[in-house]
């Protein structure tokens, strides 16, 4: 009886050897990875201006957060606007917020912090599911993750923190920093 027990684990063991390796998720477990193009998208910003991605033609840092006029969403929604003459300016970029509410609500909260950038409405999640931004803490939130993208669309740089919501824009400028040509090179290289 023993030995019998022995030869089918063995035997079973040996057939998991094999089987096909299970796929292993990307370091960041995101959908859009780096080296892809973004999805494209049109939504209406909290001006009721129509936003598509494909028609900017500059690097656009594109960042979703959870929900409007929320503590953390607030912090970043600050800390972008604090520095979007930097990232125009510096790096020839834009930015926008992306999150599932309504352009009522749109109009609100840019309407209490003063954003001078677009942050978009999302109704139904369309677009975040098209960037496959996972859900935060256990899928209870919409995650809070910031993707950099280059004048083509391309993804260059992912950035996921749920919980430090200020952290997304210095990551994005860092990742814009490193994007920017250098001056003075040489033309032919």
């Amino acid at each position: 009886m023993k030995f019998s027990a022995i030869l089918s684990s063995v035997l079973v063991g040996s057939a998991a050897a094999f089987a096909p390796a299970p796929k292993l998720a990307s370091a960041s477990a995101l959908n859009l990875a780096i080296g892809e193009t973004a999805p494209d998208f049109s939504l209406q910003d909290q001006n009721g201006k129509t936003v598509t991605r494909s028609s900017i033609k500059k690097p656009l840092v594109v960042y979703f957060y959870p929900a409007d006029s929320t503590p953390g969403c607030t912090i970043q929604a600050e800390t972008f606007d604090g520095r979007i003459q930097e990232i125009r300016k510096e790096f020839g970029a834009d930015v926008v917020g992306i999150s599932g509410q309504d352009v009522e609500s749109k109009q609100k909260f840019a309407e209490e912090l003063g954003l001078s950038f677009s942050i978009l409405a999302d109704e139904g999640d369309k677009v975040r599911k098209s960037f496959g931004v996972p859900r935060a803490a256990f899928g209870l939130f919409p995650g809070r993750v910031t993707y950099v993208l280059d004048k083509e669309g391309v993804c260059q740089f992912v950035y996921d923190d749920l919980a430090d919501a200020a952290s997304h824009v210095d990551a994005a400028a860092d990742k814009l920093a490193e994007m920017k040509p250098a001056k003075g090179g040489n033309p032919l290289a």
